[in-house]
C-alpha cells in the first residue's frame, strides 16, 4: 500500500520548515495541503516558503491558480491523489503539508465529496442567503441542517459552508461522513504543537515579520480586487486589513485582530486535528530532539509492510 507522511498543525508552529528538512533527507517531495497556497500572487499572507525554499525540493499545489478561480476540496483531493500516486511509483516520499483540516480528511478518508454538478440548483438560493445576511446567515443554515459539519468544517469559509449545505441537501448525509469505505494509502501523520503562550507569540511575531515583508501591498491587491477574488478575500491576513483601506478602522486595530483572528484559527487547527484524526504530536518546546525522532519514525514507517 502507499505510504504517505502529513505533518499538521497549529499556524506558524514549523510545518514547513519541518517538511523541508524531512524531504530532503528522505527522497521527498512537498505536497501543499494548504487551501491559500494555491494561488498565484499571494505569497506574503499565505505564509508560502520563500522561492529559496521553494527551489530545495519539489514543491506541488502551490501556484496553482489565479487568485480569481474557484478551488474545491475535491480539486484538491484528486490532484493530490494522483500527485501521491505518481511519487509513490518514482520511490519518493510523499510528504503533505498544512494546515486545512478538512483537505486531508478528504484524502485520509476518502471522502466523495460528489460531482462538479451535484447540489448545482440548491447554490443559487444559497448565493442569496450570503448577500443577504452574509456568512453568518450560512452558518445558521449549516448548523441547522448538518451540526456535525458545522462543527468540523472552516465555517468562515462561506464556499465551504455553501457546499456542506449542498451536500446534505442532495445526498441527505453529511458532507464529513461521504466516506466510500475504501482505504487507497497508509497515511502516517506527526503533529507539531508548542506551549500556548509560546505559540501564540509565534504567531504575532509572523505577523509583524508579514507586515515587514510588504503585508499591506499584497491585501490592498486582495481589497481592490474583492469582487473578483471570491475566495481568496475571505483568507485571514487580508480579510482583516480592509476596513484599513476602506477608511474605516486604522493600522494598528486591523493588525490587532489579525493577530487575534490567527490565534482563533490556531485553537481551531489544534482541536480540528486532535479530535478528527490519529496524529502523533510532538511539543517543539519540550523535545528538543524531536525533528530527529520524526525522522526515524517516518524511516520505520515507511519500512513497514502493511497488512491491510
Amino acid at each position: 500500500m502507499i505510504k504517505v507522511v502529513a505533518i499538521v498543525g497549529p499556524t506558524a508552529v514549523g510545518k514547513s520548515a519541518l517538511g523541508l528538512k524531512i524531504a530532503q533527507k528522505l527522497n521527498g517531495e512537498i505536497i501543499s495541503g494548504d487551501s491559500m497556497q494555491i494561488y498565484r500572487n499571494l505569497d506574503i499572507g499565505t505564509a508560502k516558503d520563500s522561492p529559496e525554499e521553494l527551489r530545495l525540493v519539489p514543491h506541488h499545489l502551490v501556484d496553482i491558480c489565479n487568485p480569481d478561480q474557484r478551488y474545491t476540496v475535491k480539486d484538491f483531493q484528486k490532484k493530490a491523489r494522483d500527485i501521491i500516486t505518481k511519487l509513490d511509483a518514482e520511490n519518493k516520499l510523499p510528504l503533505v503539508v498544512g494546515g486545512t483540516g478538512f483537505y486531508l480528511s478528504s484524502l485520509i478518508n476518502n471522502l466523495n465529496l460528489g460531482g462538479k454538478n451535484s447540489g448545482s440548483s440548491v447554490r443559487p438560493k444559497l448565493l442569496a442567503i450570503e448577500q443577504n445576511g452574509g456568512i453568518e446567515e450560512l452558518q445558521s443554515v449549516l448548523k441547522k441542517l448538518d451540526p456535525v459539519a458545522f462543527d468540523k468544517i472552516d465555517i468562515d469559509n462561506p464556499r465551504r459552508v455553501m457546499r456542506a449545505i449542498e451536500v446534505i441537501k442532495t445526498t441527505g448525509a453529511s458532507i464529513t461522513s461521504q466516506n466510500d469505505g475504501s482505504k487507497w494509502a497508509d497515511f502516517y501523520l506527526v503533529g507539531l504543537n508548542d506551549d500556548r503562550p509560546k505559540l501564540y507569540d509565534r504567531i504575532n511575531r509572523r505577523v509583524d515579520k508579514m507586515v515587514d515583508m510588504g503585508l499591506l501591498d499584497e491585501a490592498k491587491y486582495v481589497y481592490d480586487h474583492r469582487d473578483e477574488f471570491l475566495q481568496a478575500k475571505n483568507g485571514i491576513g487580508y480579510k482583516e486589513l480592509f476596513p484599513y483601506f476602506a477608511g474605516q478602522s486604522d493600522l494598528n486595530t486591523c493588525l490587532f485582530e489579525l493577530k487575534k483572528n490567527s490565534r482563533h484559527f490556531a485553537k481551531r487547527q489544534l482541536t480540528y486535528f486532535r479530535n478528527q484524526m490519529d496524529v502523533d504530536w510532538y511539543n517543539i518546546s519540550e523535545d528538543t530532539n524531536y525533528q530527529t525522532t520524526i525522522e526515524n519514525k517516518i524511516v520505520k514507517f515507511m519500512g513497514e509492510n502493511s497488512n491491510e
